[in-house]
């Protein structure tokens, strides 16, 4: 079974950073897209950055030039850099990796499509 154990989130005045990390372990045996959520309080949770396996990465509008994503895929883990913090950047985050792991049926190993999320990590920004 995949596991993702997160890291990195606190309080921080504004205009703060703070470095977010996501580490997915379980027998894993490739990852795809990872990337990192929030979700604020009575708010759906939306989509924060995304990074593909070639690196390229995808940013919500809010956060463009402010958020970096970036990931170590001998280590299966990815990160948020979040600078210039802004109240309004107060959420939990949550990491979501998707990719292959080896799972064994029977006695019998096979490699399986799996979805993993983070437990969430909250992220305050308050003066």
């Amino acid at each position: 079974q995949v596991q993702l154990v997160e890291s990195g989130g606190g309080l921080v005045q504004p205009g703060g950073s703070l470095t977010l990390s996501c580490r997915a372990s379980g027998s894993i045996v490739t990852t795809y897209n990872m990337g990192w959520y929030c979700q604020a309080p009575g708010k759906q949770r939306e989509l924060v950055a995304i990074i593909e396996t070639d690196g390229y990465a995808n940013y919500l509008d809010s956060v463009k030039d402010r958020f970096t994503i970036s990931r170590d895929n001998a280590n299966n883990t990815v990160y948020l850099q979040m600078n210039s913090l802004k109240p309004g950047d107060t959420a939990v985050y949550f990491c979501h990796v998707e990719g292959q792991n080896t799972v064994v049926t029977d006695g019998i190993p096979r490699v399986s499509d799996f979805e993993a999320w983070g437990q969430g990590t909250q992220v305050t920004v308050s003066s």
